[in-house]
């Protein structure tokens, strides 16, 4: 696809949903005796989600397969209150939102990085993943970043919609 094209879809967003391990973390967790003890956030892509949000009006949400304490606090500091956790079908979540904010599949963007996201990169209008996102997800997306799964990937999804907006 090219750019301009990239940019007509990329300009229609309104809804930004991400992926969590492997998009906005580098896909590793931390564990001690009792469990898991964190992951590892870029603080560059949490300022994604803020500008989205500041300068374009446009709300994220995560939709991820794990339940994690630190997603949710994560996902408390940027304010994002779309959260679902410990998500089998992502698919039907999204079909969820769409219909309780009357929004169109177009008008949502998601990032993803496994073969578990498939079905959701599948159903929206601007799918993207980090660079080193498996290559069935990549092989399918409208955008693949330069950067990496928690080294920026999501911060530079959320700059193109930025410059891509009307």
């Amino acid at each position: 696809m090219d750019q301009q094209s990239l940019k007509v879809r990329a300009g229609n967003i309104l809804l930004v949903l991400t992926d969590v391990d492997g998009v906005l973390t580098d896909n590793g967790v931390y564990y001690g005796k009792d469990g898991e003890i964190g992951k590892r956030f870029s603080i560059r892509d949490g300022m994604g989600v803020e500008r989205l949000k500041k300068l374009c009006a446009i709300e994220t949400g995560i939709i991820t397969g794990e339940t994690s304490a630190s997603v949710v606090k994560r996902a408390e500091k940027l304010n994002i209150t779309e959260l679902h956790l410990g998500i089998k079908d992502k698919k039907a979540v999204l079909m969820e939102i769409l219909k309780r904010k009357n929004l169109d599949a177009a008008q949502v963007a998601f990032i993803g990085d496994d073969v578990n996201d498939l079905p959701i990169i599948q159903e929206v209008g601007f799918s993207a993943c980090p660079n080193d996102a498996m290559q069935q997800v990549s092989g399918v997306v409208h955008y693949i970043c330069e950067n990496k799964g928690g080294q920026g990937a999501f911060r530079e999804l959320a700059e193109f919609i930025i410059q891509s907006q009307p």
